[in-house]
C-alpha cells in the first residue's frame, strides 16, 4: 500500500522519480481501509530534505500510512520557506487532540546546548509527556534520542574531544527482538553528533535496555517501555549524499573538519560514496512499523493510551 501524504507535498514528485509509490491524500480517501497514523516532528533545518528521507523508507511496507507534519510553536525554522511550514505542518495544539500510531521526532542541530537551554525545551516536555499517553510507540533520532533519554530517565549527554562523523559497524545486542528482523551480525550505522550518551549511565536504569552498539561509535540504539519508545543515536535514514554535502559545507567554513569515517571509497572524497547503510534502514523502518507499530495499536485508535 502506499503511503497518505499532504497534497502538492514536495516529496511526492522526488519519490515518484525514485519510482516509489506514493499517494496524496485526495486518492487515499477512496480506499476503504483504517491507515495508520504518524505524526512527524520535524526539527532538522532542511525540512524537505527529512521529509523525503523519511517518507522513501516509510513506504517500504505493505500498510496505508497516513503521515502528518507537527511544528513548534516556540521555534521559527529558518531555512524552510513559512509557505512550505503553514501547507504542510500543524502545531503541536492542534496535533494534540488526536492520537497516533506511531511518532517519529527527529534529529536537530543544538546538541552542543544544555536541553534546558533550547528555545523550546518547554514545548518538547509538553510533547514528550503527550507522546507516552497518545502514541503506541515513538522513534526518537539523534537529538531527539538524547533528549528522550534525558528528560524521561536522566540520561546526560557528553560533548565529545572530536565530531562522531561517517559510517559505524554495529551490532545488535538483542538479535532475536522483532526490530532486528533479518538484520546481518553487523550493520552500518550513520552517525553526525558532537555529544554521546554512555552505556555506564544507561545501565544504572532498570527500564532501559541497550539492544545495539558499535565499538566506535558506542550506544546506537535503546529501548524502553517494550518498543514503545525507540532511542536511535544515528541516522539510519539518511540519504547517500547528506553526510557528503555536510562535509563539504562544514570543511569551507571551519579547518578542522575531518573525513567521515568508512563512507568514501579507500577514504578518498574524489572516488565517491561506498552506500553500505541502505539495506538496514529499510529493513528498520518496516520491522518498527510492522512490529512495534501495526501489531501493537489498537483498531480503535482513540484506545491508545
Amino acid at each position: 500500500m502506499p503511503l497518505r501524504l499532504p497534497h502538492k507535498l514536495p516529496a511526492i514528485d522526488i519519490l515518484k522519480r525514485e519510482n516509489i509509490f506514493v499517494m496524496d491524500e485526495h486518492r487515499a480517501h477512496k480506499q476503504d481501509i483504517r491507515p495508520l497514523r504518524i505524526v512527524i516532528l520535524n526539527l532538522m533545518p532542511l525540512k524537505v530534505t527529512t521529509e523525503t528521507d523519511l517518507i522513501r523508507l516509510l513506504s517500504n511496507t505493505p500498510l496505508q500510512i497516513d503521515i502528518r507534519f507537527m511544528k513548534l510553536k516556540s521555534h521559527t525554522p529558518k531555512n524552510t520557506p513559512i509557505e512550505h511550514m503553514m501547507m504542510f505542518y500543524k502545531d503541536f495544539d492542534t496535533i494534540s487532540k488526536d492520537n497516533y500510531d506511531g511518532m517519529i521526532i527527529t534529529g536537530a542541530p543544538i546538541e552542543t546546548l544544555k536541553f534546558e537551554d533550547v528555545e523550546y525545551w518547554g514545548e518538547m516536555k509538553t510533547i514528550f509527556d503527550w507522546a507516552h499517553t497518545h502514541v503506541t510507540s515513538t522513534m526518537y533520532i539523534c537529538w531527539a534520542a538524547q533528549a528522550g533519554l534525558y528528560y524521561y530517565y536522566g540520561i546526560p549527554k557528553y560533548p565529545l574531544a572530536k565530531k562522531m562523523f561517517g559510517i559505524f559497524p554495529t551490532r545488535p545486542l538483542r538479535p532475536k527482538l522483532p526490530i532486528f528482523r533479518g538484520f546481518d551480525d553487523v550493520f552500518c550505522m550513520p552517525q553526525s553528533r558532537h555529544t554521546e550518551v554512555r552505556r555506564s549511565d544507561i545501565e544504572k536504569v532498570h527500564d532501559l535496555s541497550i539492544i545495539a552498539e558499535s565499538p566506535e561509535s558506542g550506544v546506537s540504539m535503546v529501548m524502553a517501555r517494550n518498543g514503545r519508545d525507540i532511542f536511535v543515536t544515528g541516522h539510519l535514514e539518511y540519504a547517500p549524499e547528506t553526510l557528503d554535502n555536510e562535509y563539504r559545507r562544514d570543511k569551507d567554513i571551519r579547518d578542522d573538519v575531518g573525513i567521515p569515517c568508512h563512507y568514501y571509497v579507500d577514504d578518498d572524497p574524489s572516488k565517491g560514496i561506498r552506500v553500505t547503510w541502505r539495506a538496514h534502514a529499510n529493513l528498520l523502518f518496516a520491522n518498527w512499523i510492522n512490529y512495534y507499530v501495526y501489531q501493537k495499536t489498537p483498531y480503535d485508535i482513540n484506545k491508545i493510551k
